[in-house]
């Protein structure tokens, strides 16, 4: 019999729970995506461009429209100017752009430190490469780095250290103290930071999203993973984009040519167009944070703990006041009696950890909203 490379993974959590909502008709606020129309006039741009014949394989790093538009966006937002033609590449999605950075610097042995609770993709990925994760637990209830504890994790084999902000799971943020610390507690080593900010632009109340972009110590060991299915309503077209100095860009590319070679190429044009008018990105966190406003508004007075999501479409629920069951069962519970799904925070540890929390995707129109936070309130 053949030994599996990941031999403790199993279909994720997200497929299963969505299978069930299915079979019961239960509201999904579980798997991460938006329940609303996205653009008509990018399903035009697709279209359009589409028929004037842009069909056939693209350059394997991305059209240069494109890149040259992502160029200037990063420009004007963090400051910084990453080259087009070396720096900055398309990919089929975020989760093909963190595999793939993974992959091209993550050697037998080396050492990959991850903050749980997680996105499940990322320690699969450092596994199937013979990397080993390193764990450390965020700090509940606002899920904050120990830094200190970090500190002490490091040692000559740690090749990589994880990040996600705006986080999924939590909803949490890394501030300006965070991104400070990691740029301290890297200076003077050759640790690669990898830096999941596929949320970027859904951050609320006036908070500025710290990218790794916006500290120049960081820049230049920092692989930056973005999703252009995030940003516009669009995650079923899996197509996204990641930037890095020259010399870690380089390494990436010798496993995408060979992993994807490119990417879809009326999409790109489209994207391209599109993103030249910068409102169809900056007006997202408003119109996120209403949306999450309103869940909360409408969840007020139930028997859930809530500390409110700083980032992402995603709301973190505790249910500790309501039942002892393990959230597995729970969020079973919830969805066979109940009709509404949510997915349960234990399986993003690689423990297993239990601490009576779900996660709801708000992410949805108002009227569904309306309808889960009503089952919510009477739980």
């Amino acid at each position: 019999m053949m030994d599996s490379k990941l031999p403790g993974t199993s279909t994720t959590i997200f497929t299963v729970m969505s299978k069930l909502a299915a079979e019961c008709g239960s509201i999904n606020l579980g798997q991460g995506f938006p329940g609303f129309k996205m653009d008509d006039h990018l399903i035009d741009l697709v279209a359009d461009f589409m028929r004037k014949g842009f069909n056939q394989y693209a350059p394997m790093p991305g059209i240069a429209p494109l890149r040259n538009v992502l160029s200037d966006k990063i420009f004007s937002q963090y400051g910084h100017r990453y080259h087009p033609e070396t720096e900055i590449t398309i990919t089929a999605g975020g989760t093909q752009a963190l595999f793939t950075a993974i992959t091209a610097l993550v050697h037998q042995d080396d050492e990959v430190i991850l903050f749980s609770p997680a996105y499940d993709c990322y320690a699969p990925a450092v596994e199937v490469n013979g990397g080993k994760c390193v764990w450390v637990e965020l700090q509940r209830p606002d899920y904050r780095v120990n830094w200190d504890h970090v500190r002490k994790l490091m040692n000559h084999k740690t090749r990589m250290i994880i990040i996600n902000t705006p986080h999924n799971p939590s909803g949490s943020v890394f501030h300006h103290d965070d991104m400070k610390e990691l740029e301290k507690i890297t200076r003077g080593t050759d640790i690669i930071v990898l830096s999941d900010e596929v949320y970027e632009h859904i951050v609320f109340d006036g908070i500025d999203h710290q990218s790794v972009v916006r500290y120049q110590e960081l820049i230049d060991r920092s692989m930056v993973v973005y999703s252009f299915g995030k940003t516009f309503h669009a995650t079923g077209w899996k197509m996204g984009y990641v930037w890095g100095p020259e010399h870690l860009m380089k390494e990436f590319r010798k496993v995408h040519q060979y992993n994807v070679f490119s990417c879809n190429t009326p999409v790109q044009y489209a994207l391209a167009e599109y993103m030249n008018d910068s409102s169809t990105y900056t007006g997202l966190p408003l119109f996120y944070q209403k949306k999450r406003d309103l869940f909360l508004r409408l969840i007020s007075g139930s028997r859930f703990t809530v500390v409110p999501a700083s980032g992402t479409y995603f709301q973190l629920l505790g249910y500790e006041n309501i039942s002892s069951l393990k959230d597995t069962d729970f969020a079973i519970e919830l969805t066979k009696d109940k009709k509404i799904t949510g997915i349960p925070c234990s399986v993003f540890y690689p423990d297993h950890t239990d601490h009576k929390v779900l996660r709801f995707c708000f992410a949805k129109e108002d009227d569904e909203l309306v309808k889960a936070a009503e089952i919510l309130k009477n739980v």
